[in-house]
């Protein structure tokens, strides 16, 4: 009887146990030694050299690039795109909750696809809609109607690549977060609603502070934190958009591009794995708020 379960029990742990290896073996194991070789000098070639905390020192009161521009750019990039496409995905979500089935699958459909196909679609239509010719969308516009009288070159410019970085982000930032939240919207108890209207509930902004939010606060919590990684994490952007890493004058330089940039660029990478970590504490810290905003009561 005992053995039996015991056999019982154990099923559930076979079932995740592919899962825990692979997290443990991709995501684990590479933060633990990001951590290790963040206290090191290493060049990818010889033997780690251990340094303490030189590496973090360096960053914080050497590194003219990081305080100057990196932070700057990673805080109004993060600050834009994070609230603002989790905001996005929210109403969105709820827009779509209202509609009939077959136009909410059609349009959650083209909605989501951007997140998809950033990458890909960023060279063939953001690059040509502001391209830094008379041929550009944007710029031919701008000049017709007489707005400006010389093409702006927007992906090299110090004052508008990284509005044009945040525009590109928001609107691929529509991803599994918003999806999530549309589920959650799709599978409220209507009966709730029902009783709301009973006890004096009047409008549709009412319903959705004391009902819609409160009945998906799993789904917004899974959503929040979505947003804070995927606002924190981008790196392709900028680079993509201006064709170069560093970006032209650092103005669309953010953390995961300063990584790449000693990392792979450099081959510094006890530095580029202690500018990591710190982006790691950053993203658990607001990972952290958003658990607190979105706690079951």
């Amino acid at each position: 009887m005992d053995l039996k379960r015991l056999k019982q029990k154990s099923v559930p742990y076979i079932f995740v146990l592919p899962y825990f290896f692979f997290f443990f073996l991709f995501v684990a194991i590479p933060v633990v030694i990001a951590v290790i070789l963040s206290f090191t000098n290493f060049n990818a070639i010889q033997t780690p050299s251990f340094v303490g905390i030189k590496n973090y020192v360096d960053l914080f009161l050497q590194d003219e690039i990081f305080i100057r521009y990196v932070i700057p750019n990673t805080v109004v990039f993060a600050v834009i795109v994070g609230p603002g496409g989790y905001l996005l995905s929210f109403l969105l979500a709820w827009a779509l909750s209202q509609t009939t089935k077959g136009p909410r699958t059609i349009l959650a459909l083209i909605i989501y696809s951007p997140s998809m196909t950033a990458g890909t679609t960023m060279a063939v239509i953001w690059k040509v809609l502001f391209s830094g010719d008379q041929l550009g969308y944007i710029n031919n516009i701008l000049i017709r109607f007489d707005i400006i009288t010389e093409p702006i070159i927007f992906l090299q410019s110090k004052k508008f690549l990284l509005p044009v970085m945040i525009i590109v982000a928001l609107w691929g930032s529509m991803g599994v977060g918003f999806l999530s939240m549309l589920a959650g919207l799709l599978n409220i108890d209507p009966s709730l609603y029902e009783a709301a209207r009973i006890d004096g509930i009047r409008n549709r902004f009412q319903e959705m502070i004391y009902i819609t939010i409160p009945s998906i606060k799993p789904q917004m919590l899974f959503g929040a934190i979505m947003a804070i990684v995927n606002a924190f994490k981008q790196s392709a952007i900028g680079v993509s958009l201006s064709g170069a890493n560093p970006t032209p004058n650092y103005a669309g330089q953010l953390m995961v591009n300063h990584i790449s940039d000693y990392g792979f660029i450099r081959y510094e990478m006890g530095y580029a794995c202690a500018v990591s970590v710190i982006l790691l504490l950053i993203i658990w810290f607001f990972s952290k708020g958003a658990r607190i905003l979105f706690k079951e009561d």
